[in-house]
């Protein structure tokens, strides 16, 4: 079985608490849209989002961590710790894997079926997906290297994952491992401990491109992404100027697949 975690951001630091609160409802209905009902759901948040959608694998974890200061290091690190504590929330399920999702990426219907029958992978990286601008009639196809532009791309054997001994403070919450800081690492990471993942065969996440959601570098100024990672910063630049080649009509598959459904404003 394979659960998904959701980390929530406190709301004492959301860019805007509604809007984030209808970007999760959808990412939620999205995950839950499974073809497969064998799947767990925990949302990791200081305080519930609001939202009408109930399902009976959805679980609430809430947390009284504190909201992270200023800077995306910390901000990266307490996302990082949310999904720390969803693993360990999640232990006595016994899952085959794990795919932690941003609170506001939509997933494909056909991951829990896929990796239900395949329990014993290691796991898979998202290397196909779509970039979307909230809003937008068209959507962008990336073919490969998803995984380094999106946190929602990695599903991983959850024995595989290195954790402290017992659940402990946020401040002191270490031994995590690197890669649900850093989610382009997992594929090298694992690769280099001789657990390598495999290529996820199918476009498996939109990468939802708003001001309000669980993005941390969405949210940063060009001038601090600048300051912090100049190579990426140029890459993604080109990316982005580049994505209008890579465009395509917003058809109503990709909308019932990914649970891609126009937010009401």
């Amino acid at each position: 079985m394979i659960v998904f975690i959701i980390p929530v951001k406190s709301k004492k630091v959301a860019t805007s608490w509604p809007d984030l609160c209808q970007l999760f409802d959808r990412s939620l209905r999205a995950v839950c849209n499974q073809t497969s009902p064998d799947f767990k759901v925990i949302v990791v948040c200081n305080e519930k989002p609001t939202t009408s959608f109930e399902h009976p694998n959805v679980e609430y974890l809430c947390v009284d961590f504190p909201p992270p200061g200023e800077g995306y290091g910390v901000k990266v690190d307490d996302r990082a710790k949310r999904v720390v504590a969803g693993l360990f929330a999640v232990k006595h399920l016994q899952p085959s894997h794990v795919m932690s999702v941003d609170a506001d990426d939509c997933i494909s219907k056909h991951i829990a079926e896929f990796v239900n029958k395949n329990p014993d992978k290691n796991g898979w990286y998202v290397d196909q997906g779509y970039e979307y601008d909230e809003g937008s009639s068209k959507i962008a196809a990336r073919k490969e290297g998803f995984y380094r532009i999106c946190g929602t791309c990695n599903i991983v054997n959850y024995r595989l994952f290195t954790l402290p001994p017992e659940m402990i403070q946020y401040d002191q919450l270490t031994g995590y491992d690197r890669f649900l800081g850093g989610h382009p690492l997992a594929k090298g990471d694992l690769a280099d401990r001789g657990t390598p993942l495999e290529a996820l065969p199918f476009p498996g996440v939109v990468f939802v491109r708003d001001q309000a959601g669980e993005s941390v570098s969405m949210q940063e100024s060009f001038l601090e992404k600048w300051k912090r990672n100049p190579k990426e910063t140029l890459r993604g630049l080109k990316k982005r100027l580049l994505a209008p080649f890579n465009e395509q009509v917003l058809t109503d598959n990709i909308r019932e697949e990914f649970g891609l459904y126009p937010l009401l404003k």
